[in-house]
């Protein structure tokens, strides 16, 4: 209660956190959950394979975070994350790489099965 006998509350504040993720990461697919983790272990073996048929997932539909992006030009993106996962697999980065993003495509997945709506 103030002075005047009034009640006053305060107001909840909602922060809301966004992640930027850049061209390449932002193609990556929503996929069902055992394909995921298909490419998550075909990642993890072979680097790139796992992102190269995940390519293929976009053509079939899949939703991606560019949704202002042509399905081509995501499918490209993906053949180029692919590619740079391949290649740079000699120095070891590209296989790092490869795996986490095999672990990105799980947890778009599990979003999916939730059915959160993922705002990122």
């Amino acid at each position: 209660m103030n002075e005047k006998g009034v009640s006053s509350s305060t107001s909840g504040v909602v922060v809301q956190v966004r992640e930027k993720k850049g061209a390449l990461r932002a193609a990556i697919p929503y996929m069902p959950f055992p394909v995921a983790v298909i490419c998550l272990f075909l990642n993890t073996f072979v680097p790139g394979l796992g992102t190269f048929i995940s390519a293929f997932t976009v053509l079939c539909g899949a939703r991606t975070d560019l949704p202002d992006r042509h399905m081509c030009c995501v499918f490209w993106l993906n053949i180029a994350a692919a590619f740079i996962q391949i290649v740079t697999a000699i120095v070891m980065v590209g296989w790092i790489m490869s795996i986490f993003w095999g672990m990105d495509m799980v947890i778009l997945a599990s979003y999916r099965e939730q059915a959160i709506p993922q705002q990122l």
